[in-house]
């Protein structure tokens, strides 16, 4: 093996840990740009690769396309001179550490589509050299790394753990948590080789506050499996709760509550209308997939997502028996208001959004919906909800509820002036107890 190879993947850690490594990466999205950000200020050289090309054009313009990430912070990174965007394969290159942060959604059969994660290794496959790391961050099933990256990477005859190194560490980003970002979430490091493990280790080191070495690649994209499958199945007990004690007359989220004063033993999740965003909806079904090749059914986690994939379905019904209850018509023919259409609160995101299923239930059933949400103005394309694409929010008003049948709450942002909706709406249903959250009570408040 040539020496000068061997020294310049060797080389890797003490390059990152001085900040002279140069970093790629792939996917400017929800993962990618935080990451991009939280390096460049931490003083290291970034270039930020996106095969759409609006993205990388807006941040040469000092604009942010994520509303929970502030223009500011991309004009600070742009003009610091260590931010580069581009959509220019050949420069990463030039990259020492290349970071692949794209999407891993499900077919519609609930398998692992992988094409994304596929394209990109084979694209890096094109321009890679000796002395680089690549890092995956997409989420996946154990092995993925191993497996599947690694083979396309050594196609062109450089070898992982010699010429070039390879690692796995799941993306941890919690869009809109004012608490934690890119910088201060501790990252687990994986990989397969002691010099792939030092390296991706020095990587993350050089803009992270904390690192987590793990002995593998598969047990780093186990842990993300983990924690995910451990709020869905956690969300899914207290949507199930909220089922059972609804006939009972209790109320879920006062009994979540007062359980929470409990200092040991109790960790709170809340129900909601149903499952949103790339992770929680999805990343169980990889583990699921990957247990069926070793002859494993993962019967807790399947049945987690029936009971969590069946709360639109419940909300309107309860959409419908609240109508029935408070007005003189049903749902057939009623207007019905959809506040918020985001997955979670404060974030413009719409990935695996609740509402989208929600809208096309509530029409199925014959009512006209609407919707406002201070944070979408419209709606994107996607691939389960076509016929959705290109809904626009209404503007918002303090008199806006009043022409509607129904005001069915979604998502809780904290914007939202929920005094005025309560007071205009002749009929509120709230899934996520925003309103008694904000102080708001009413006789019109219907939880679901």
């Amino acid at each position: 093996m040539d020496t000068l190879v061997q020294t310049r993947a060797a080389d890797l850690p003490a390059l990152f840990r001085e900040k002279r490594g140069r970093l790629g990466v792939i996917g400017l999205g929800y993962v990618g740009l935080p990451i991009c950000l939280a390096a460049a200020r931490a003083g290291l050289d970034v270039i930020g690769f996106d095969i759409d090309k609006a993205k990388p054009e807006a941040l040469r313009r000092n604009e942010s396309y994520l509303k929970h990430i502030d223009a500011a912070a991309v004009t600070a990174a742009v003009e610091s001179g260590r931010f580069q965007a581009t959509s220019d394969l050949a420069l990463l290159s030039e990259a020492d550490a290349l970071l692949i942060c794209v999407p891993t959604p499900l077919t519609a059969h609930l398998d692992p589509d992988l094409s994304y994660v596929v394209k990109t290794a084979e694209m890096i496959a094109e321009i890679l050299r000796p002395g680089q790391i690549v890092i995956l961050e997409s989420t996946t099933y154990p092995g993925t790394t191993e497996d599947v990256v690694r083979p396309i990477l050594e196609q062109g005859g450089l070898k992982v753990g010699e010429d070039i190194l390879l690692a796995f560490s799941p993306e941890r980003e919690d869009p809109g948590n004012e608490r934690f970002s890119s910088a201060t979430i501790p990252k687990v490091v994986g990989a397969d080789d002691e010099l792939s493990l030092a390296a991706v280790t020095a990587v993350y080191d050089a803009f992270v506050e904390r690192t987590v070495q793990v002995s593998s690649s598969r047990v780093a994209e186990a842990v993300k499996l983990t924690e995910n499958i451990f709020r869905a199945v956690n969300i899914a007990l207290v949507n199930e709760l909220k089922l059972v004690y609804e006939p009972m007359g209790v109320d879920v989220w006062e009994v979540i509550d007062a359980a929470k004063t409990k200092p040991f033993g109790f960790m709170p999740f809340y129900p909601g209308p149903g499952l949103g965003g790339h992770c929680i909806p999805i990343d169980p079904f990889y583990l699921t997939w990957k247990a069926r090749e070793y002859g494993m059914a993962t019967r807790f986690i399947e049945l987690a997502g029936q009971i969590n994939s069946a709360m639109p379905q419940h909300v309107v019904n309860r959409l419908a028996q609240a109508l029935d209850m408070h007005s003189e018509r049903g749902l057939n023919g009623a207007r019905v208001l959809v506040l918020g259409v985001a997955y979670k609160k404060n974030v413009d995101d719409m990935r695996e959004s609740p509402a989208l299923k929600l809208i096309e239930l509530v029409e199925a059933r014959g009512a006209k919906t609407e919707f406002y949400d201070p944070f979408v103005s419209l709606i994107p394309p996607t691939r389960e909800h076509a016929a959705l694409s290109g809904r626009r929010s209404l503007p918002w008003s303090a008199a806006l509820a009043g022409g509607y049948d129904a005001t069915l709450i979604v998502t809780d942002h904290d914007t939202v002036d929920y005094r005025a909706i309560v007071d205009c709406a002749p009929l509120v249903v709230d899934t996520r107890n925003a309103c008694r959250r904000f102080g708001v009570q009413s006789s019109k408040i219907v939880l679901a």
